[in-house]
């Protein structure tokens, strides 16, 4: 699933954040106030520095749009998920010196981050195109931008999972201890919640089949090799959807998907990915 659709209340509140932290209190740019008049009006753009994925671009468009109290225009050359090469221009922004280059680092700290989530994201939808497996990102997120690594994770081919402990309940290893056994845990979780969507983690044939025989739809495999995987998916045979997670890689994502689980789930898509460089050349003159 593409999904790009953001969260217009979490980009302001993380860009509110981002600017607040390198602006101080109270803000300025010290450098740019000395060395810029207050009039200048100038054009930058900003241009992709290595090949990739892009994501982030109207994230960058909100951080001009208060750096310069709405006297910045904005316009978009590349789109969401579009693939780029060095040297491409991403956006265009003209508007005052001073609010382009104040908001210049904060712009592109997040949008190279996101970029380099989706484009992360994407090298791991390729590997799986073709075949019925999905990849899913999880909880392993960077505090604070959760919301922006899941949108970029959307728009570089991948699809979400839960957004945090209160969507989905997910019974993991230390929630059967804690209850006694996955069948003791799935039943209370259903007793207490009712109308959430409620997954098991299990390690073994045995545990899937007691999950499923417990009613349980979603089961999340953890660590399992692609032969003890394919023993799975044969067990439930359909009863429940199948997740595959721990240490997988990009070189053994085909063997996984070719079991037939329905969903690859990569930590790594979020809290490994490198940035994408991206920078912002200013025309003057």
């Amino acid at each position: 699933m593409t999904d790009h659709v953001l969260d217009l209340a979490e980009v302001e509140r993380v860009v509110f954040t981002a600017l607040a932290e390198d602006l101080g209190d109270p803000p300025r740019d010290v450098t740019s106030e000395a060395t810029i008049p207050e009039e200048q009006v100038d054009t930058a753009e900003l241009v992709a520095r290595a090949d990739g994925v892009v994501a982030g671009l109207p994230v960058a468009a909100e951080v001009f749009a208060v750096t310069s109290r709405g006297r910045a225009e904005f316009r978009q050359v590349a789109a969401e998920g579009d693939r780029v090469v060095r040297g491409d221009v991403l956006a265009v922004v003209t508007g005052p010196t001073r609010a382009l280059l104040t908001g210049e680092r904060t712009a592109l700290n997040l949008m190279s981050r996101m970029s380099g989530v989706a484009t992360h994201t994407r090298k791991w939808a390729d590997r799986l195109a073709g075949t019925t497996a999905t990849v899913l990102d999880t909880r392993k997120t960077t505090p604070g931008l959760r919301s922006l690594e899941k949108y970029a994770v959307r728009v570089g081919g991948g699809t979400n999972k839960r957004m945090g402990l209160y969507d989905v309940a997910m019974i993991k290893d230390n929630h059967k201890l804690a209850a006694g056994s996955i069948t003791a845990a799935y039943r209370l979780v259903r007793e207490r919640f009712p109308d959430v969507a409620v997954q098991v983690e299990v390690t073994t044939l045995a545990e899937a089949e007691e999950a499923v025989a417990a009613g349980a739809t979603f089961l999340l495999c953890d660590n399992m090799t692609p032969e003890l995987l394919a023993g799975v998916v044969a067990a439930v045979g359909g009863k429940a959807e199948l997740e595959a997670t721990g240490n997988l890689t990009l070189e053994t994502a085909s063997a996984y998907a070719a079991t037939g689980v329905d969903y690859l789930s990569v930590g790594g898509l979020t809290h490994s990915s490198p940035i994408l460089d991206i920078a912002m050349d200013l025309r003057t003159g």
